[in-house]
């Protein structure tokens, strides 16, 4: 595989400077939305340097005003409905996006700033720490608008911030503020608005100064232990999504978002 350093790549940017990388969400046509061209490019940039050991953290960020609006799904080109079974590999796309950043061997630390939706914090949560500026703020609006969210994220939100704490994100839909993701366990620094990047920075040098192999092994044995349950809970989670995005609460959610007017669900 071609140096992803190297690589002219359309929707992200990438440096790597001495043994830290940077990798930077680059669509501010759409807000960082993921698209399929942002979550193929994440994912094969997250394998070309799953293994490299001249690496020894990445951050992951976006711009300086917002890190992603969340995932864009949008049709490409596609003018026939396809089948649930090609519907079914297409929503892959997320989960293989997030569990490849999450066995990158290298640290992760994601520098947030303005606002992380949907999609957005699954990909932050596959990540080993993250960082927030102030007025920073995470939510998931998948379920006030009809759907589960997937993308077997719950057990990675779970192992940050606890059952209840879970529920109340994932649920709700309402938007977890910088300060609010510091007491939950949801991030491990709030820096000065606009300061997240510069603050990953000093976590990711931090992680260069120390030994490697040790912080690579303190790394695996954690997330073998934290995650060992993890495929087991979510293995159904594209199937719930094709259920839920197929029901007529989800066409009543989305009907309601866009016409400003509070949904009446029925559970059809």
């Amino acid at each position: 595989m071609s140096d992803p350093f190297a690589r002219d790549w359309s929707f992200l940017t990438a440096e790597l400077e001495g043994a830290v990388a940077t990798v930077r969400l680059n669509r501010p046509d759409a807000r960082n939305a993921l698209n399929t061209g942002l979550m193929v490019e994440l994912t094969e940039f997250a394998r070309a340097i799953r293994r490299r050991t001249d690496i020894a953290a990445v951050i992951l960020t976006g711009s300086e005003r917002y890190f992603s609006a969340g995932a864009d799904l949008a049709a490409q080109g596609e003018r026939r409905r396809p089948t649930l079974l090609e519907t079914r590999e297409a929503v892959m796309a997320g989960p293989d996006m997030c569990e490849a950043w999450e066995q990158v061997e290298a640290v992760t630390i994601a520098a947030i700033e303005g606002y992380c939706i949907g999609g957005g914090c699954a990909l932050v949560a596959a990540c080993d720490f993250r960082v927030m500026g102030e007025g920073a703020y995470l939510r998931l609006p998948e379920i006030p608008l009809g759907i589960n969210m997937s993308w077997r994220s719950i057990p990675r939100i779970h192992a940050l911030v606890g059952p209840a704490r879970a529920k109340q994100f994932v649920m709700f839909g309402e938007a977890v503020d910088a300060a609010d993701c510091l007491s939950w366990g949801f991030c491990e620094e709030v820096a000065p608005a606009g300061g997240a990047l510069e603050a990953a920075r000093v976590w990711a040098g931090k992680v260069a100064a120390l030994p490697p192999l040790p912080v690579r092994m303190t790394k695996e044995a954690v997330d073998a232990l934290d995650k060992a349950n993890h495929h087991a809970a979510t293995f159904m989670d594209r199937d719930q999504y094709l259920l839920t995005s197929r029901s007529a609460d989800f066409r009543e959610g989305v009907a309601a978002f866009f016409e400003k007017r509070p949904p009446k669900f029925s559970g059809d």
